[in-house]
């Protein structure tokens, strides 16, 4: 599979998770990831980072989402350079982090421009992808 990917910048507020979640699905299935479970997983996932940078962070918020050899790698920046850590979770949150462990293969944080970009490496797909470019079936199969 070639390196693919894709770059978002989400409209601040309430509104920003469910966008992200809804682009993300779209994108993956139009790369050819197709375990629905696995969708829902990666919807989840990029749900949790983008509250987390409306919540928490500052600024604009950018989703990426990259894929090579069926290895999938979203991330999410905004303008806090406030490292994320779990923390109890209480009336208001705090779930967050151990969603996106128990999810994901792992994760982490680089500086970004003044602020954070916050990585998840996504599970392996089951069956990965049905189309890779440049493959001769061009998508067939």
């Amino acid at each position: 599979m070639s390196e693919l990917t894709a770059h978002l910048d989400l409209p601040l507020g309430i509104h920003a998770p469910d966008a992200a979640r809804r682009a993300l699905t779209a994108l993956l299935q139009g790369w050819g990831f197709r375990d629905e479970d696995w969708l829902d997983d990666a919807g989840v996932v990029i749900s949790e980072l983008v509250t987390n940078a409306v919540r928490h962070g500052g600024g604009c918020v950018e989703f990426a989402a990259e894929a090579h050899e069926g290895r999938v790698v979203l991330s999410v920046a905004d303008g806090s350079s406030v490292v994320p850590r779990r923390r109890d979770p209480d009336g208001v949150g705090g779930r967050g982090i151990a969603v996106i462990e128990a999810m994901s293969a792992s994760w982490g944080v680089h500086d970004h421009e003044g602020g954070k970009r916050v990585w998840v490496e996504l599970r392996p797909c089951p069956g990965g992808p049905v189309w890779q470019p440049g493959s001769a079936r061009g998508g067939q199969r």
